[in-house]
């Protein structure tokens, strides 16, 4: 047992000899792994955000929108082209299975006013089932009732942004308020969903029936009322592929497309947003580690230095060392052992400056980041690897020296 932890009481010796040596030597390694700890939280926090935006809006949603897809799957700007009606979504409703809900929207831009205050703000018309496919709560108030739509009842449910905007800390539920030349009544204000991808925190919903009323619609050529995207959620989720491909064949035979002819509208899943989402924020963690990870290789480079300056100044301690029966390959463990064990503790050390620096930046509000273990055992094994790695030459460096001319040295 004794013999082998010679060599590490060796090692320690050395370390503690010359402190201020290997604390620099520590430093740079420590910066290193807290930088590489720090932008991956962000990273890793970011995703998470992003992922659950997108899960609260359903992940069994599907949308529907007019135009075909340009090149690389993005779509031109929603109304670009008037493919999309109400009796698609009727059609959809009626004849694909797997589909627990279906809601017809038309979007428009019009002026809110209650009071001395007003804002320009986004309307969307749409049906009861709205509020189920996309997962909306209510802060209070009711929201649009089959009543409400059958009548074209001038009712309208206030996204919470809007309503601040309009009534401040007062009751909007029950208040009427101007909507473009039309008087509307208040029948419910919606939760924050804070702002992020597709919020309904700056929209006003109002019962499409009304909104046909409100705001000249357009209709096809065969009559159809157009609307600017049809929302859906499926009953089971692993049915989506199906869902989609049934609506595509529908749509195409509404729509009279032949054969050879791109569809007229794309289908986006939420599922395979998220899936997208995934692999972007993923590619920009790779990103953010890979930036940090320069300070590690600075901070190798720097260990490779301080190491060889060691072994310069320790040349008479080899020496002796040699002369009374130690081997090459125990000086270069020696000297190998003390990189790698100067490097693992700066990394143990850079793991917690990390970690509560990713702490400070999320309980600040800054942004939101997540410490994972697997970015924990990643810091942790390459900051050894680089003590490996760049005290190998140092160790062999070592390892090498003629007794003879060490004991001469100075």
């Amino acid at each position: 047992m004794k013999r082998w932890l010679d060599p590490l009481a060796t090692v320690w010796i050395g370390i503690t000899t010359h402190k201020l040596r290997s604390f620099l030597t520590m430093l740079g390694i420590v910066i290193g792994v807290a930088s590489v700890i720090t932008l991956m939280s962000i990273g890793k926090g970011s995703q998470a955000q992003i992922l659950s935006r997108i899960q609260t809006l359903g992940s069994d949603r599907i949308t529907i929108r007019p135009g075909a897809l340009t090149f690389g799957g993005v779509r031109g700007a929603v109304g670009g082209a008037s493919t999309l009606t109400l009796e698609d979504a009727e059609a959809i409703a009626e004849q694909v299975s797997y589909i627990s809900a279906v809601a017809p929207t038309n979007r428009g831009n019009l002026q809110a006013v209650a009071g001395s205050k007003n804002t320009n703000t986004s309307v969307i018309g749409t049906t009861p089932e709205y509020i189920q496919i996309t997962n909306l709560e209510l802060a209070s108030g009711t929201f649009i009732s089959e009543s409400d739509y059958q009548s074209g009842a001038k009712v309208a449910v206030l996204g919470s942004g809007v309503k601040e905007d309009l009534f401040g800390e007062a009751d909007a539920v029950g208040q009427r308020m101007r909507l473009g030349t039309n008087i509307v009544y208040v029948i419910g204000v919606l939760e924050s969903k804070g702002a992020g991808f597709d919020s309904p925190d700056d929209t006003i919903l109002i019962p499409l029936t009304a909104m046909q009323q409100m705001v000249a619609q357009s209709r096809t050529s065969q009559g159809e009322h157009v609307v600017s995207s049809i929302e859906l959620t499926v009953s089971d989720e692993k049915q989506a592929d199906y869902v989609v491909e049934e609506i595509t064949s529908l749509l195409r035979t509404r729509h009279r497309l032949s054969p050879n002819a791109n569809d007229d509208f794309n289908i986006r899943s939420m599922q395979e947003i998220s899936e997208a989402m995934q692999e972007t924020t993923a590619t920009m963690t790779i990103l953010l580690g890979a930036i940090a990870a320069i300070s590690l290789l600075v901070g190798g480079i720097g260990v490779m230095n301080i190491m060889l300056v060691s072994v310069l100044e320790r040349t008479r301690e080899i020496g002796i060392r040699k002369a009374l029966g130690a081997k090459e390959r125990d000086i270069w463990i020696q000297f190998l052992l003390e990189a790698a064990s100067l490097t693992f503790t700066g990394g143990i050390i850079g793991v917690v400056v990390g970690w509560v620096v990713s702490y400070i930046v999320s309980s600040l509000g800054l942004m939101t980041t997540v410490v994972t273990v697997d970015i924990v055992i990643l810091a942790v094994v390459v900051s050894a690897g680089v003590g490996l790695f760049f005290g190998f030459y140092p160790a062999w460096n070592a390892s090498r020296l003629d007794p003879i001319q060490a004991l001469r040295s100075e």
